[in-house]
């Protein structure tokens, strides 16, 4: 069956018509990472909050186990640090002095499917990476190699026993375990289902109108959250309004928006021979849709805008997954698939009517002078939506379309900055607001005293440039004179566990390299 088919009918990847399907080998036991320790101090940072505020520092850190605990400011830039001014270290406290160094909440990751076994890649690849890039939790919309496998994941990474962000598991709406979901009753029960075995929320595509309004429903009466990818298959009786009025917490990617803003026609211009099943087809048209819409600052789309900012609405654009449509090239030749790219992965990528997301059938100029526009327009949206109120978040759906897990999420950092964000603003998208939209902003998203302890350790200042986040660092000239690599991301703190991001990085090389070594890439 076509992968394609298989994501849009949100099957799991367990279970399709009855046909069992591996899982990717499960992260082994956790040997990276020290603490969390009974009070770790971080001494001399540089702390940016999260909430907008501007950098401040430098400041100490006390973190006691998973939290924070005290937030001092010890002084000025340049200026000598008064140690009466400090917090006391005891005996048997972890002291580290990082003078100099910017200090962030821990990422969000919106969308970060957790690898899939035609890819060829473990849970540990992808889950080093995803630390590595100081990704702190990650929602798993789907949980696509079976929610008990996901789950496993959860309740490991939720004791420390694995080396892994914080996964928040969803679960893929379609199929029930006594074939595929037909009515507004078998909806209510397949989410009471999920529920009960631990899901947290509900990743849809697309179903009847009956159907989406009771799993709507019955998903808020549970308390679930709710994601949706709004597939071309469904989007013309249900868009994007359709699923904010019924109480879809966040969008993923655009689909159903560009519908939402339609004006002088119903459904999406699509050329007489069109195929859905033809992934060019369908990425290749999708190119064009943004500019079948309202023009910005229309009385249409200032209406769709403020509706949605009103009923609370979240997009997770994820436009980072779309960014080789007007590329190719240049994700194809991305300086970190060299080290990091597992080989079976790169494989997945390469052009297949088989694989989704691998429709490079015969990509041309002109679908990426398409896709520039589009994302132009798309651009627009999201810097008018935040700027009038409302809320945008950071995901990657890494794994597909030349994206490597980690890398592709700091892409999306600056994609939102060329969108027209201020670095503050992408920061703030990437933790607080992913925090908001989980419904777990009282626990993570900034840095606050009482909150648990998500950071990420950066060498410079991320806020001038984001390439400094990158695994392979930012590629410049040196004070010495000549060209050389300067490393970003020191340590990521997850739950008050402090992770080397040099010692992740190195992990996943040694992964790719035995990869390589077995197929003899």
């Amino acid at each position: 069956m076509n992968k394609c088919l298989r994501m849009i009918l949100g099957v799991s990847l367990a279970i399709i018509f009855g046909v069992a399907v591996a899982a990717p080998e499960p992260a082994p036991e956790r040997e990276r990472g020290e603490g969390p320790y009974e009070r770790l101090i971080l001494r001399g940072v540089i702390m940016v909050s999260g909430e907008g505020a501007p950098p401040r520092g430098p400041v100490d850190i006390v973190i006691e186990n998973d939290r924070i605990t005290r937030i001092q400011s010890v002084g000025n830039p340049g200026a000598e640090i008064d140690p009466e001014n400090r917090p006391q270290a005891n005996d048997g406290d972890h002291e580290l002095d990082l003078s100099g160094h910017y200090v962030l909440p821990g990422f969000v990751d919106m969308h970060g499917h957790l690898g899939g076994d035609e890819q060829g890649v473990t849970a540990e690849y992808v889950l080093k990476l995803w630390l590595a890039h100081g990704i702190t939790t990650v929602r798993e919309p789907g949980s696509f190699n079976g929610l008990d496998w996901v789950l496993d994941h959860v309740k490991r990474s939720q004791a420390g026993e694995i080396t892994a962000p914080r996964i928040i598991p969803y679960a893929g709406f379609g199929m029930g375990s006594d074939g595929p979901i037909s009515t507004p009753e078998h909806a209510r029960d397949w989410v009471k289902d999920i529920r009960r075995q631990g899901a947290l929320g509900i990743k849809f595509f697309g179903a009847s109108p009956a159907i989406m309004s009771a799993a709507f429903d019955e998903a808020k009466q549970q308390n679930l959250g709710s994601a949706m990818h709004h597939a071309q298959l469904n989007v013309v009786r249900w868009n994007v309004l359709d699923s904010a009025r019924a109480g879809l917490t966040t969008m993923e990617h655009w689909y159903g928006l560009p519908e939402a803003l339609f004006t002088d026609q119903m459904i999406q211009d699509y050329p007489l021979d069109y195929n859905y099943n033809n992934e060019q087809h369908r990425f290749g048209e999708a190119g064009k849709l943004w500019l079948q819409g309202a023009e910005p600052g229309s009385e249409h789309w200032n209406a769709v805008r403020d509706e949605l900012i009103e009923l609370d609405f979240t997009i997770n654009p994820t436009l980072t997954i779309y960014e080789a449509s007007r590329d190719l090239m240049r994700e194809q030749n991305a300086e970190w698939h060299k080290q990091y790219g597992h080989p079976q992965l790169m494989k997945f990528f390469e052009p297949s009517p088989e694989a989704h997301g691998s429709y490079w059938f015969d990509w041309t100029t002109q679908h990426e002078i398409d896709w520039k526009r589009n994302f132009q327009r798309w651009m627009t949206f999201l810097n008018d939506y935040k700027n009038h109120g409302g809320r945008v978040t950071t995901g990657s759906d890494s794994g597909y379309i030349y994206k490597l897990y980690g890398f592709g999420y700091i892409r999306e950092l600056e994609l939102l900055q060329e969108a027209g964000f201020h670095p503050l603003e992408v920061l703030k998208a990437a933790t607080l607001n992913g925090a908001e939209a989980l419904g777990m902003d009282d626990e993570i998203g900034s840095i606050a005293i009482g909150k648990k302890a998500d950071l990420v350790v950066v060498r410079e200042n991320p806020i001038a440039n984001f390439k400094l986040l990158y695994g392979t660092g930012h590629y410049r000239l040196l004070d010495n004179g000549k060209p050389g690599r300067v490393q970003g991301i020191r340590y990521t703190i997850k739950d008050g566990m402090l992770f080397d991001v040099d010692e992740l990085l190195s992990d996943v090389r040694q992964i790719v390299a035995d990869a390589k070594q077995t197929t003899g890439s």
